[in-house]
């Protein structure tokens, strides 16, 4: 079995599935996308989190969106027993009226969207930041924040945002000015994944106390080569994260067993045999 840590009152693996390529957010291209989402019918989508489930990945992060969350309720109805971290989703609108139809579905954890909160601390606008963060509060889930900001982490933790844990990407897009291609409908190419942000985002995960979900280690393909670039980034993620910390990454399986791959250098970068 995979290795787990307590995430409020609840116990989550140290790997958990990430649901990007479920909606066709490759970072890559187009033609990626296209890919992806030919690939991820319902029972596709449903065939890799139950591979998930069996080697022990027990939580799925996924877009609190109209199709994932049908998915999710027919997994369930099929059996499936993962717990669900939910993003908010921007192209629904209403922010409290999306999140008040999110815990429908049963969520765990919320966390506020990357973008759109690095965009609102870019532009200054803390106080509508809170407001979306405690609307999350009042749902009774625990709340999270994205970025790919460090320094989104380190001003809510000196200011003491109302946040239970972090969604923290290893590279910063929003270093400049960009949109989701889930609002815009537009594949999101020639995105700025730089080496040197990888240890400054390392740097604000250790920094903090909170539980840190660290994702896009294999850079969204881009350290995936080979079978040893996998484990390289594996490895250089568990060695710069906290131990009460989890990696969230992306599976695509249409020509590999990727649940069992990553499962398999979890457990052996973590010590479990």
């Amino acid at each position: 079995m995979l290795p787990t840590v307590p995430f409020g009152p609840y116990q989550i693996s140290r790997l958990i599935i990430g649901g990007n390529p479920f909606s066709g957010n490759s970072h890559v291209s187009r033609e990626m996308d296209d890919e992806m989402m030919d690939y991820f019918n319902t029972e596709n989508i449903k065939k890799t989190l139950f591979n998930c489930q069996r080697e022990g990945v027990n939580t799925m992060q996924l877009r609190a969106d109209r199709h994932l969350t049908r998915v999710i309720r027919e997994y369930r109805m099929d059996g499936g027993t993962m717990q669900w971290i939910a993003q908010t989703c921007p192209e629904l609108g209403d922010f409290g009226g999306s999140i008040r139809g999110i815990m429908g579905y049963k969520p765990i954890a919320i966390y506020h969207h990357g973008t759109i909160a690095d965009n609102l601390f870019k532009a200054g606008d803390i106080d509508e930041l809170k407001s979306r963060l405690a609307a999350i509060r009042a749902t009774g889930a625990m709340v999270g924040l994205g970025t790919h900001m460090p320094e989104l982490i380190e001003y809510a933790d000196a200011h003491g945002l109302d946040v239970d844990f972090y969604m923290a990407c290893v590279y910063n897009l929003s270093k400049v000015q960009r949109e989701s291609s889930s609002v815009t409908g537009v594949a999101n190419k020639g995105e700025p994944f730089d080496e040197e942000d990888r240890p400054l985002m390392y740097r604000a995960v250790r920094g903090t106390q909170k539980t840190c979900l660290v994702f896009k280690i294999l850079g969204a393909t881009r350290r995936s080569a080979t079978p040893a670039d996998v484990e390289g980034a594996f490895g250089e993620a568990f060695e710069n994260i906290k131990a009460n910390d989890a990696v969230v990454v992306g599976m695509f399986p249409k020509y590999s067993n990727q649940a069992s791959e990553n499962a398999r250098i979890v457990r052996k970068v973590c010590g479990v045999s």
